[in-house]
């Protein structure tokens, strides 16, 4: 390309209109295949260009010469030049500065075919289809002056209601959500940190009475216990507490949720009328035994014994060895009661894994006789929860303190339960305990957009380098680098939080027939939302610098107390191969009993996607159209999950056909069981994020969010990169496009970002990072 660049006289009014069209396409270095396309297609149709300007075009357009510094520099020239005369109110677009740069090199009498809507609307078509949506990103072409106006004035103007999308957000649970930010900005919630456990643990176990006295905690408990029967509520309560102090949120939830839980759902009415009204108030303080320190994760391979007596009509609880303890029990200080699950032994059988209430301590806080309590200490965080070890040596309770729902023992020592399959029973007991993992990502998503906030909010002030001493220095979110960071990550924010909310919202509406998959949806999304809690943390806390390592900015306490997020309530890799093995059963189960009919639609699938997805021409193309097309973004999600789930099932009947067991062929497939779980869910997540952005009725609303569909579902597809490309879904130009469109859709967010963690509606009594204030 030529490196003297004429006069600006010696262009034509046309060419100057679409010189910053020119310098934005070409500002990355790389004019993309398809959109040399679109601007050779769009220019030969322009009415107002003469063959010599689309001959000059022609030869900026092509992709093999970029614009040499000089030309480039030139461009530059002339968009600062008419910039400095074009009002502020005026500059929305590029569209609007070609426009400008047009009338003011055209002659007298040719003035008025600038003015034409005609040719705005030309001009302005051109823009759109090269996906460029305003100017905030390339402030650069602007003047000091003008640029720090322009941020000025832009900077409290979002292009949707905030408030709207708050509400959008705030789901079905509104008034309980800013009933609890009312609260949480009274001055009795005060956040602070205090140093030492003790102290600590007494300063949140004072905030549970408070929230016991507003009635929260026993909102999803029957109304004849003083609660509302509105799991919702509490839910959303839960949530709405992960944005204050996650101690409060981890001691609430285990006094209400996981001991009063276990008392409601498993026990009787016996155990209600009993307890509940008394553990909704807190004045029955307890815990939730159910780990042990030898066996974690395997709860059915609990160690603790409950033994009946029948001398006494009692049963006997007794840890057999140090290693079989409860471990890490939270209110283990403070409680006074547990429910502690132990194998159930009549006579020399064994009944499997039941709940137990067993006392712990008396009136004056005494550990009563065969009680052992140690305190866990200090933690990486969470040092407001008092977690402790607890032993039980041959402790007896009275026969009526087993919670009978799914298996009782009368008083003639003889065993009953409404479920005959051991297995079953088993499964159905821990499925009613679900609501914790439905609850547990959520509090964790709230921590996650308090990092978010304060990242955001810091990056939106504070300014680092500038091209000389003159000129302001650059905000911190203006720079490519910092978006690409911080955008995904606002974006994936987003779907999970729709996709959490429709977790809820099935739980609550749970039934008997459907509450296996509900399990395996909150097993799904607590292991994938709480590693992305850990992720995003730590990326927002790097893009803080030295400010986001100091404690006042939270993110020491955020990191801290979130880490435990990915082990407790499951862990999180065991939790993903819960649900890749019930995808995998489900998956033979089908052609087990559908047989033929089964293999025929699987092929017919494999050949309507060979067809439709991975032709010669999809899986090249690189427009701009297609790549923002959410049927593209679910088609390679569903993709990915369904060609995992065939390649994984394979790989195990190939392993098992060699004469490996079942389970050693499963171990061998771990990794790739692994990645099948993360589909699912990431799948899972685009699906309601799609709908979501369908069914959203404000303009405004939609069109944003539409853009962080976008980014999240591209940004998830440059994550497994690899891996399509290994399958040859997508081609080489083809990744790249989507590395630059992603890096187009973070420019294209950053100038809602402020506008979009605003929407959190974060109390600022609770954010109380200074840097985000």
């Amino acid at each position: 390309m030529s490196t003297t660049p004429p006069r600006a006289g010696h262009y034509s009014p046309g060419v100057m209109s679409l010189i910053p069209l020119f310098y934005v396409g070409w500002a990355d270095s790389v004019l993309s295949p398809s959109e040399v396309q679109l601007i050779q297609k769009k220019v030969k149709a322009l009415p107002f260009l003469t063959a010599a300007d689309k001959k000059l075009l022609a030869t900026w357009s092509n992709p093999a010469q970029p614009p040499e510094e000089q030309l480039f520099r030139h461009w530059v020239s002339l968009i600062r030049r008419t910039a400095k005369e074009l009002p502020s109110d005026s500059r929305q677009s590029l569209a609007d500065l070609g426009m400008e740069m047009a009338r003011q090199s055209a002659s007298p009498q040719n003035r008025l075919h600038w003015q034409a809507p005609a040719t705005y609307e030309a001009l302005q078509e051109l823009e759109q289809a090269l996906q460029i949506s305003s100017l905030e990103g390339y402030r650069n072409i602007f003047s000091p002056a003008q640029r720090q106006k322009e941020y000025e004035e832009n900077i409290n103007r979002p292009s949707f209601d905030v408030e709207a999308m708050s509400r959008l957000l705030d789901d079905d649970y509104h008034d309980i959500r800013q009933r609890l930010r009312t609260l949480m900005s009274d001055p009795a919630f005060h956040y602070q940190e205090l140093p030492v456990k003790e102290d600590y643990r007494e300063h949140v176990l004072h905030w549970c009475h408070l929230l016991a006295k507003q009635g929260l905690g026993a909102l999803s408990y029957p109304s004849a216990y003083g609660g509302q029967d509105d799991m919702g509520s509490y839910a959303a309560v839960f949530e709405m507490l992960g944005y204050h102090d996650l101690s409060l949120t981890v001691k609430f939830g285990v006094q209400f949720g996981l001991f009063g839980g276990s008392v409601q759902w498993l026990g009787t009415q016996h155990h209600h009328d009993q307890y509940l009204d008394a553990i909704g108030k807190l004045e029955l303080p307890g815990c939730f035994a159910m780990t042990e320190t030898g066996h974690g994760s395997n709860v059915r391979g609990l160690r603790t014994t409950a033994t009946y007596d029948p001398q006494s009509d009692e049963f006997i609880v007794h840890t057999p060895t140090r290693e079989d303890g409860k471990e890490y029990i939270g209110n283990a200080l403070h409680g006074r009661m547990a429910s502690v699950f132990a194998q159930l032994i009549v006579g020399e059988q064994s009944h499997g894994v039941h709940a137990f209430l067993v006392p712990l301590r008396d009136e004056q806080h005494q550990l009563l006789p065969g009680i052992e309590v140690k305190d866990n200490g200090y933690k990486m965080g969470l040092n407001g929860v008092d977690n402790g070890r607890i032993w039980f040596n041959q402790v007896r309770i009275p026969r009526q303190n087993l919670l009978n729902r799914y298996g009782d023992v009368d008083e003639h020592g003889v065993y009953s339960s409404p479920i005959e399959n051991p297995s079953r029973r088993f499964f159905t007991m821990l499925g009613t305990l679900v609501g914790g993992r439905v609850c547990v990502p959520r509090a964790g998503l709230s921590a996650a957009k308090s990092g978010l906030t304060i990242a955001i909010r810091y990056a939106l002030r504070r300014r680092q380098f500038g091209p000389n001493d003159k000129e302001p220095e650059t905000l911190l979110l203006d720079y490519p680098s910092h978006q690409k960071r911080l955008m995904p990550l606002l974006a994936k924010t987003y779907a999970l939080d729709f996709a959490l909310s429709y977790l809820s919202q099935r739980y609550v509406q749970r039934s008997e027939a459907d509450i296996r998959e509900i399990e395996s949806l909150a097993a799904g999304l607590k292991a994938y939302a709480t590693w992305f809690t850990t992720e995003c943390l730590q990326e927002c806390r790097e893009a803080c610098g030295g400010k986001g390592y100091l404690a006042e900015n939270r993110f020491a306490a955020l990191k801290a107390d979130t880490e435990i997020f990915t082990t407790f309530e499951g862990d999180n890799t065991v939790l993903m191969q819960l649900v890749a093995k019930g995808m995998l059963t489900a998956f033979r189960q089908e052609f087990h009993n559908e047989g033929f009919r089964a293999v025929l639609r699987y092929l017919t699938n494999q050949l309507s996607t060979s067809v439709s997805e991975m032709n010669p021409f999809a899986i090249r193309n690189t427009e701009a159209d297609h790549l923002l097309d959410s049927e593209f973004h679910l088609n390679a999600f569903r993709y990915r999950e369904r060609r995992l789930l065939v390649t994984v099932s394979q790989r195990m009947r190939s392993q098992i056909s060699k004469h490996i067991s079942a389970y050693d062929a499963y171990i061998r497939s771990q990794n790739h069981i692994l990645e099948l779980g993360k589909a699912f869910v990431e799948r899972l997540v685009l699906e309601k994020f799609v709908e979501k952005v369908a069914a959203c009725e404000e303009e405004g609303l939609q069109k944003v969010l539409k853009k962080l569909c976008n980014l999240y579902a591209l940004s998830t597809i440059e994550t497994h990169k690899g891996w399509y490309l290994e399958n040859e879904y997508i081609s080489g130009s083809k990744s790249k496009a989507i590395r630059r469109m992603i890096e187009r859709l973070c420019k294209d967010v950053r100038v809602e970002a402020g506008f979009l963690v605003d929407a959190f509606a974060i109390p600022d009594t609770c954010l109380a990072a200074p840097i985000a204030l």
